[in-house]
């Protein structure tokens, strides 16, 4: 039985300052579990969020190759289509990049240090991102010393919103002034700085990363990937975002470029929340509540779940923060009576 039906979500979007709270919720939820699942202990969640970022981050940029494609090409090596080999190249080097970040999760090897990222770890982000699309399609402009994993050396002229990456020379002394102010967000935390800022806070390094634009070609995809090893660093899920979302997506960071931050730390908040249900059920014990979005299956959907919880059918509580949460242990004894009920 639900021990609580009162103040039910609503219709709509939830306003940004409840996002930001469900974000500080979820964190600390996260804590409850034992913080993120080992990729050895959860391979198929790991390698599921592994495939969707290498596709929609890279599709962001318009790379042509569907879901399909990248699982295969991913999973057995496979080039399947008739895609140019440019977006072949694109996938496998995103991919490369992606899983280094996801590894530092579990074993940062000759990588461990105090802060959560630094300059060496841009540019070698940057090498796995580019050098193998680089072999087969490198920037038309680009100068030798110009190649992955080296700072530009041309001007950049202004974007359409009206932002001008700063002059060339200055781009190293620029580049290691983001990495002082990433690794002082962990600092602040560490001082009691509240989860419910962080959102605004990863929203601002990563519009300040894309300014400052540090390299000639591929700074969407380095910056993307750069974002998630500063939550994985942290503990945290990483951040995906869609290529359905391209549009919010880069209207958000330009009105982070004008000022705004709150739609970028938006898009960056759900994404963070919404991986974090994805990879909660191997963590969490079948009796530990988690909420209904961790529990959802093909059998029965978020909905229906949410429906069940709200009549009376599914055991679960309604929290403050506007969800349901059930265990996997009360959904399969739901699961049995439906059965039942059918029978």
């Amino acid at each position: 039985m639900t021990t609580s039906t009162a103040g039910r979500p609503g219709r709509g979007r939830p306003p940004r300052g409840v996002v930001y709270q469900r974000f500080a919720a979820a964190i600390d939820e996260l804590a409850d579990y034992g913080g993120l699942p080992r990729p050895v202990e959860a391979k198929q969640l790991w390698d599921d969020l592994w495939h969707l970022e290498a596709h929609h981050s890279t599709a962001i940029e318009g790379n042509t190759l569907v879901l399909r494609e990248v699982e295969q090409l991913l999973q057995e090596g496979r080039a399947v289509g008739a895609k140019d080999l440019k977006d072949y190249m694109e996938v496998l080097g995103y991919a490369e990049a992606s899983r280094w970040i996801y590894e530092q999760a579990v074993d940062p090897g000759q990588w461990q240090h105090d802060g959560l990222v630094n300059l060496t770890e841009v540019r070698r982000i940057h090498a796995l991102v580019m050098s193998k699309v680089w072999e087969v399609a490198p920037h038309s402009d680009a100068y030798p010393s110009e190649s992955p994993g080296n700072f530009r050396e041309h001007d950049i002229r202004p974007f359409a919103g009206g932002m001008t990456p700063p002059t060339h020379p200055i781009v190293p002394s620029e580049t290691a002034g983001w990495v002082d102010r990433v690794n002082r967000l962990k600092a602040d935390l560490a001082s009691g700085a509240g989860i419910d800022s962080v959102p605004e806070r990863l929203a601002a390094l990563h519009v300040e990363f894309e300014r400052v634009h540090p390299f000639i070609d591929g700074n969407g995809r380095t910056g993307r990937l750069l974002l998630n090893l500063i939550l994985i660093r942290l503990g945290w899920p990483p951040a995906v975002i869609l290529k359905e979302q391209r549009r919010r997506y880069l209207k958000a960071l330009d009105s982070a470029d004008h000022g705004d931050l709150a739609p970028l730390a938006e898009v960056i908040a759900r994404s963070v929340i919404d991986n974090l249900h994805r990879l909660i059920p191997d963590i969490a014990d079948p009796a530990k509540y988690v909420p209904l979005e961790a529990l959802a299956d093909e059998e029965f959907s978020l909905g229906a779940l949410r429906q069940a919880a709200s009549r009376g059918r599914l055991e679960a509580i309604f929290g403050p923060d506007g969800r349901y949460r059930s265990s996997r242990a009360a959904v399969d004894a739901y699961k049995a009576s439906k059965y039942e009920r059918r029978g």
